[in-house]
């Protein structure tokens, strides 16, 4: 499969809308919708959606770190990774997520360098307002999320126009150990779920994620299935909740009227 180079730049404008998304405080830098809008652009929707809610399980995880640590970030592997599923033939999306895992590294690295090198942008952007160069403060106060997007579009352009030497890359690989980047690509989202629970994970949630997991492995539940049961078991703990509130405002009521009373 070859692509265009009005494609590349597509790519490339869709990436960087996506990345700066994350200076922006909008939820765009999602490998789910970065695999998405290059779907659309390479013509292949449903092997882009499928890599990227295969990622997206992972990410749902990897976005958490620990302490100051920068985690994983999605826009490699949305980037790459769907690059890869969709223009090399019989690779998994297992696969493609751990092919492409290694640019989740790569770009938190970027990151680092780039927030270093603005460390001194406050000072500059203080002295342009206060000497009503208000054009200049813009331009010092956007300079990262500039570097964000040109590095988004230079990522994605160069994989796009690259597919043929990434599929040489591939292609390579011996059979057997694409195999092993398949099940290590199918462990990924059990990590993700992992590191999420392990910060989030309350002791009263204990017995819905058992129910959960015996529903999929036991009673073979699909996903639409098990979403409307933790739907019914999130409003029976919203409901209890409420309940046990009102109770305790009206023994407080009672109380109250008793003291009066006395």
């Amino acid at each position: 499969m070859h692509f265009t180079i009005m494609q590349a730049i597509l790519v490339g404008l869709w990436a960087a809308f996506c990345y700066s998304g994350q200076l922006w405080g909008i939820y765009t830098n999602r490998a789910l919708f970065i695999s998405f809008g290059i779907g659309l652009i390479l013509g292949d929707l449903k092997t882009a959606v499928i890599f990227g809610a295969t990622a997206e399980l992972a990410f749902m995880g990897f976005g958490v770190g620990p302490g100051g640590s920068t985690p994983p970030n999605p826009l490699g592997p949305g980037v790459v990774g769907t690059i890869l599923a969709i223009s090399v033939a019989k690779l998994s999306p297992a696969a493609a997520l751990a092919l492409s895992y290694p640019f989740a590294i790569i770009v938190p690295v970027f990151m680092n360098i780039v927030s270093t090198l603005n460390a001194s942008n406050m000072g500059w952007a203080k002295t342009a307002i206060e000497g009503g160069h208000y054009q200049r403060f813009k331009f010092i106060a956007n300079i990262q999320l500039y570097c964000y997007a040109i590095f988004a579009f230079v990522l994605a352009f160069t994989a796009t126009v690259s597919t043929n030497a990434l599929r040489d890359f591939v292609n390579a690989i011996p059979q057997w150990l694409i195999q092993g980047f398949s099940v290590a690509g199918e462990l990924l989202p059990a990590v993700g779920f992992a590191l999420i629970m392990s910060t989030m994970l309350k002791k009263e949630y204990i017995p819905a994620i058992v129910l959960g997991y015996i529903g999929v492995a036991y009673l073979k539940m699909p996903v639409i299935g098990l979403t409307f049961l933790g739907i019914a078991l999130a409003l029976n703990n919203y409901y209890q909740k409420q309940k046990h509130a009102k109770n305790n405002d009206d023994a407080s009521e009672q109380d109250g009227g008793a003291e009066d009373g006395i």
